[in-house]
This record gives C-alpha cells, sequence and structure tokens, in this order.
C-alpha cells in the first residue's frame, strides 16, 4: 500500500510540473480548409450569386515593397483570440494569388495586440496570431520560405486609449512585403 501511494504521489507531481509549463503552444491555431466549400457564391444564393473579390495585379507594379494592389494588409482579431476570421478569408485569398504568382517575394506577419495584459503574455498572442495568418495563407497554396511570423506584442499599437475601438485597432496581424 506505501508504495502505491509513493507511486500515485509521484504521478501527481509529474503532472503539477508538467502542467506549470509556460511555454504557449502555437502549433495549434485553428485553420479551416474550406477549399472547394466555399464556391457557392454566398450563402442563399442558389450558386447565382457574384463574387465579391476583386481583382488582384498579379504584375510586379507592386515590386517596391508593396503587395498586391487595392487589396487591405490587416487581419482583425477578437478579444484574446488568435482564430482567422471568416470575414479575412477573402483578403488572404488575394494575398495568397499576389505570393504564389511571385515567388520571389517575402511577406512579414507581424502579430501584434491590444495593450491590456502582461508583456511575455502578449509577445505569445500576437505570435500565435502571426502563426494562424502563416497557416491560413499555407493552406492556400503559399510557401512557408515566402513568410515569417513575427510578435510586438503590444509594442507597436495601431491606436492609443483604452477605448472598445482602439482596442479592435489593436488586435491585429498587418502583412509587410519585402
Amino acid at each position: 500500500m506505501l508504495s502505491f501511494k509513493k507511486a500515485s504521489l509521484a504521478l501527481v507531481a509529474a503532472a503539477v510540473l508538467a502542467g506549470c509549463s509556460s511555454a504557449p503552444p502555437l502549433d495549434n491555431a485553428p485553420v479551416e480548409d474550406k477549399g472547394a466549400a466555399t464556391a457557392n457564391n454566398g450563402a442563399g444564393s442558389g450558386g447565382a450569386g457574384q463574387s465579391t473579390v476583386g481583382g488582384v495585379d498579379l504584375n510586379n507594379s507592386a515590386a517596391n515593397g508593396q503587395g498586391p494592389v487595392g487589396v487591405a494588409r490587416i487581419v482583425y482579431f477578437d478579444f484574446d483570440s488568435y482564430s482567422v476570421k471568416a470575414d479575412a478569408q477573402s483578403m488572404l485569398d488575394a494575398h495568397a494569388r499576389f505570393l504564389k504568382a511571385n515567388p520571389s517575394r517575402k511577406v512579414m506577419l507581424e502579430g501584434n495586440t491590444d495593450n491590456r495584459g502582461g508583456r511575455e503574455y502578449n509577445l505569445a498572442l500576437g505570435q500565435k496570431r502571426a502563426e494562424a495568418v502563416r497557416r491560413s495563407l499555407n493552406v492556400l497554396g503559399v510557401s512557408d520560405s515566402q513568410l515569417e511570423a513575427v510578435s510586438f506584442g503590444k509594442e507597436k499599437l495601431a491606436a492609443e486609449g483604452n477605448s472598445d475601438d482602439a482596442h479592435a485597432q489593436n488586435r491585429r496581424v498587418e502583412l509587410n512585403y519585402r
């Protein structure tokens, strides 16, 4: 009976120590590969809808550090989340088409957070956000060698202040072409 208690105590101690790890898991950002499932031309349209995705300049007209012309370069996130929202999909599709057409181009995915929370937590959350966007682009066929995910945490605020609007503008990943 005494050896059973020692073994149980050892298992509990090992579980507690394993649970105390402070390294955030970066490999489990949710990314959906909807592929052909999203080709329904809009919900409830019966297949008769028009695409709202604009054309993408696939030429090198954006050769001076720019990405695709006329396409937004910021993915926004919900509070304390690193899930890429569905409303960012068409923008990421346009960036993926541009990057696949220009294999020598590279993009820095810069993860950011709002100013709430500690420095280490926000650096980890910003990295998770950048990695989630990287994985989304990978699913769309972009080579990993064209992407670099970094985190600035709360160091590069887009909007100052503590309003909900300011916080929402700061929870983002910026795509910066090099």
